[in-house]
């Protein structure tokens, strides 16, 4: 069954929890939608897991646009969340509405993501009024990295709650269909979650979000040199995959592959005439 907006709208009212992952291929896009995810968010953490950034400040919106079209034409059922990347709607709303729109039209995405609290209340309006769902992002948000001085658990001072919890509520009236609340303390969380009417989506923000995400890479312990405290690894397919290669590689230089299985035949008189 598709996984539209109403889904997440009728998720918070019936008290039901959401689940969302990042994908950013289309292989991997087929996987988390053949799993039963509500959402895939082609995040732009693309800049750190795809590209090898160091951080998302240098992802455009070509990048986005490619990977959320790959995306789109793997999953079917999931909803699919686009980033819109840094500057791509900062400096104007006019620049907002325009690539918010490229994103649904060029990369087929079905919402669009953006990062800041009351600041973007202007754009996160005017793309809502273009009829483009907008999902909202507070808390530890990386396109801000410089101004934080650092990945830093966020909302932690009285002020910075506060100002957070009228972030949520500025988001909200903006007409946002949900958040996601990003390396926030458990407490303040479940404040914001009850506070607003509209799904609040987790990472690093606790057990009382009404839904959480997480990158797949990390979920999968793809990587094996660093875990976030907020990640449960399912599975570790970065030492499985490892182990492959490595075998891979012997083989191939033990030459034991490839082996008579894997080869195709020709009739041999046909080989005879071509000497």
């Amino acid at each position: 069954m598709k996984n539209t907006v109403t889904t997440f709208k009728n998720a918070k009212e019936k008290g039901e929890k959401l689940s969302m992952l990042t994908a950013y291929d289309y292989s991997t896009a087929k996987l988390v939608d053949e799993a039963g995810i509500n959402s895939i968010l082609v995040g732009d953490s693309l800049g750190n897991v795809i590209l090898g950034y160091e951080d998302t400040l240098s992802v455009t919106m070509e990048d986005m646009i490619h990977h959320s079209a790959a995306v789109a034409r793997g999953a079917k059922n999931a909803l699919i969340v686009t980033d819109m990347p840094f500057m791509s709607y900062q400096v104007s709303v006019e620049d907002a509405v325009r690539n918010a729109g490229r994103l649904i039209k060029e990369g087929h995405a079905q919402a669009v993501k953006l990062e800041g609290g009351s600041d973007f209340v202007p754009q996160i309006k005017a793309i809502v009024k273009a009829s483009i769902p907008v999902m909202g992002h507070l808390g530890l948000t990386p396109q801000s990295i410089n101004t934080f001085g650092g990945f830093k658990v966020q909302g932690k001072t009285l002020e910075q709650a506060k100002q957070l919890i009228q972030s949520a509520r500025d988001l909200e009236m903006a007409g946002a269909f949900a958040i996601v609340l990003e390396c926030v303390p458990e407490k303040l969380a479940q404040i914001i979650t009850e506070t607003v009417k509209i799904p609040t989506i987790g990472i690093g923000a606790g057990r009382y979000c009404d839904g959480q995400v997480l990158v797949y890479q990390d979920m999968l312990d793809m990587y094996m040199d660093f875990s976030p405290k907020f990640v449960k690894q399912y599975a570790h397919i970065g030492e499985n995959m490892l182990s492959a290669f490595k075998q891979y590689d012997n083989d191939v230089k033990n030459m034991s592959f490839p082996t008579e299985k894997n080869i195709y035949t020709i009739n041999e008189d046909i080989i005879d005439k071509l000497y």
